[in-house]
């Protein structure tokens, strides 16, 4: 089957980017280096296509209360302008998605879902909407989407932007032109530091991204490809979908506690949740520094006495922290922090030790 393009596909390849088949599209994973492009984007900026995400427009009278049935989460508590991340949950209160939702208006919408689940997504939505007044459109074709991330990444961006981007506080939207073009203009990201994703029409991308390198070539900003971003957004244990969370999780499980509005009357999952808060929970996601190696997505954990505990589901060596760590879900009575466990590694167990989450606190706002 033919992969799917972004179209910034032939921007990647001019800069000899190595490309993968990422859930079906053919992506960057790397220009140079993971390394320098991680770097770049701790102490300055990094460039990301994420033009293969999906974006789901949810509109009608009911739009608010049917996102707040969807999603954990409450736009309802949100101004026009605001975001909220959270996870989107089946009725046994695992994970279908997790999305951003920017609240457009009382009747507008517009959810951000990760890019090989926008097909799912967007069927589960419909599913879901039918009792609701509202008119659920997948627009993913009609958005080419550019993360800016980096403590430099609202200095530079300045230069070309025709909105007052210091107003836009973390998590907050608005729109207007950055470098001439109408763009959704978010201070939201994936990595951990400050930064701006901007939403445009797919014939503007190559203007876009061209000028953002141009603009950024003073200060060394970087293109950074999949690779970059996956070690970026696990230092700051931002989850990612198929590895930290899926279908077989669930909010509480994965220490997304802080997303669940519990105070709303009914939202899919809620009754599993309250009943798992009450009971306690069998597994928690924790982290882990290990004595050596690298543990990867699906390596066992082990007791001090043999005992089979939980399993990996990210892990690397943190290019900022130069310490080998990893998420794992682990067995009620093995989550304490300072408890030892051991991580199988090509058949042999290393120690590790349960540590606190995030590993990494960059330059992300928190809000005025």
């Amino acid at each position: 089957m033919d992969l799917k393009k972004t179209p910034l596909n032939a921007e990647h390849k001019r800069l000899g980017a190595k490309m993968v088949d990422f859930g079906g599209w053919e992506m960057p994973v790397q220009y140079t280096s993971i390394l320098e492009e991680h770097k770049a984007v701790r102490e300055r900026a990094g460039v990301f296509d994420v033009s293969h995400m999906g974006e789901i427009l949810v509109e009608g009278k009911d739009a608010i209360p049917f996102v707040d049935h969807l999603i954990v989460n409450s736009v309802s508590k949100l101004k026009s302008g605001q975001i909220c991340y959270s996870p989107m949950c089946y009725e046994n209160a695992t994970i279908v998605d997790d999305l951003l939702a920017y609240r457009f208006s009382e009747t507008k919408i517009f959810l951000v879902v990760n890019a090989s689940n926008t097909d799912k997504d967007f069927d589960w939505i419909k599913k879901q909407s039918k009792d609701y007044d509202v008119e659920v459109t997948n627009l993913s074709d009609q958005y080419a989407q550019i993360a800016f991330q980096g403590p430099k990444a609202e200095e530079i961006l300045n230069q070309i932007s025709g909105v007052k981007l210091s107003d836009i506080e973390f998590y907050h939207f608005t729109t207007g032109r950055i470098n001439g073009i109408e763009c959704i203009v978010s201070r939201t990201g994936y990595t951990g530091e400050d930064g701006f994703e901007l939403y445009f029409t797919p014939d503007a991308a190559e203007a876009m991204w061209r000028k953002l390198l141009e603009i950024g070539k003073p200060y060394d900003v970087k293109p950074a490809g999949l690779g970059a971003r996956d070690t970026l957004r696990f230092e700051a244990c931002y989850m990612l979908y198929g590895n930290d969370i899926d279908d077989t999780t669930t909010p509480l499980e994965a220490g997304l506690k802080w997303t669940i509005d519990f105070s709303k009357k009914d939202f899919n999952g809620k009754e599993v949740l309250v009943k798992q808060k009450e009971e306690g929970l069998t597994r928690r996601l924790r982290g882990l520094e290990i004595s050596k190696g690298i543990a990867r997505h699906g390596y066992k954990v082990f007791s001090a006495d043999g005992k089979e505990i939980g399993y990996v589901t990210s892990g690397t060596k943190s290019p900022t922290l130069g310490k080998s760590l990893a998420m794992a879900y682990l067995a009620k009575g093995y989550t304490k922090l300072g408890t030892e466990v051991f991580v199988e590694i090509h058949g042999k167990r290393v120690s590790a030790n349960v540590i606190k989450m995030p590993f990494y606190r960059g330059s992300v706002k928190s809000g005025k």
